[in-house]
């Protein structure tokens, strides 16, 4: 096997749309058991080993359907734009920091699903 210069690590979150947030939180609570994932205090989601699964409501794509959004994590999103721009992949967001936290971007694959990537400015620690 190769390397992959892209180094993406891991599935840092999924974002799932719902419909009745209150009912979505006692699903992933009570009837799977989840562990609850706080990001600045506020409950967001749940842990599912190392990744994240968030759940938004009103969110900018429809709720009737499903839609995730997959959230790669890499060791440094610019670079990783970069090495995806010069590979002809379509980047339908740019690389942006978010919270002066986390740099966000995100890439079209070839049938237009979108999937996100992002890196640490500085890892947690």
């Amino acid at each position: 096997m190769g390397t992959n210069s892209l180094d993406f690590r891991c599935v840092k979150v999924i974002a799932i749309s719902v419909v009745d947030l209150e009912r979505a939180h006692k699903f992933y609570s009570q009837t799977l058991g989840l562990l609850p994932f706080y990001e600045d205090g506020q409950h967001v989601g749940y842990r599912i080993g190392e990744t994240i699964l968030m759940l938004k409501d009103n969110w900018e794509h429809p709720t009737k359907e499903p839609n995730p959004r997959i959230t790669l994590q890499t060791d440094d999103a610019t670079v990783t734009e970069k090495e995806l721009r010069s590979r002809g992949v379509t980047i339908s967001d740019p690389v942006e920091v978010y919270d002066k936290v986390h740099a966000v971007g995100s890439f079209l694959d070839s049938e237009g699903n979108k999937f996100w990537y992002c890196s640490y400015l500085q890892e947690p620690g």
